[in-house]
């Protein structure tokens, strides 16, 4: 297995597909960072050389794409910013509610969780 930037790519891919494994490369980064790094998007990820693999790191510093750790830290930034602002984005990310202005009165199971079943209290005779 091809270690990339201290991650593990899948060897029997083609590296094509192996890339987006990254976080922050997706399909079409992946192209392109291999139409930079001039690699065949065809080859197994298991094939590839050292210099191969040192391209690819290349063409990714060259084009300033901003992955793994630095990116999660910079979403992670961005959104305390909006929750420390106290913007509406924010502070529906706070409450863990939609953020995009779906309804939420019927969906939006997935960001508020599962149903909490809220039960009546009889008065003891």
């Amino acid at each position: 297995m091809p270690r990339l930037l201290g991650v593990d790519i899948p060897s029997d891919k083609r590296i094509e597909a192996s890339l987006p494994y990254i976080y922050g490369i997706g399909p079409k980064t992946a192209k392109q960072i291999l139409e930079h790094a001039s690699i065949d998007p065809n080859i197994r990820a298991k094939d590839l050389s050292q210099d191969q693999l040192s391209a690819i790191i290349q063409a990714i510093s060259d084009l300033k794409i901003v992955i793994e750790g630095d990116l999660r830290r910079e979403i992670q930034s961005n959104l305390k910013r909006l929750q420390s602002i106290n913007c509406y984005r924010g502070i529906r990310h706070r409450r863990g509610l939609p953020v995009r202005g779906q309804r939420t009165s019927t969906n939006a199971r997935t960001r508020k969780g599962p149903r909490k079943t809220v039960g009546v209290q009889r008065a003891k005779k």
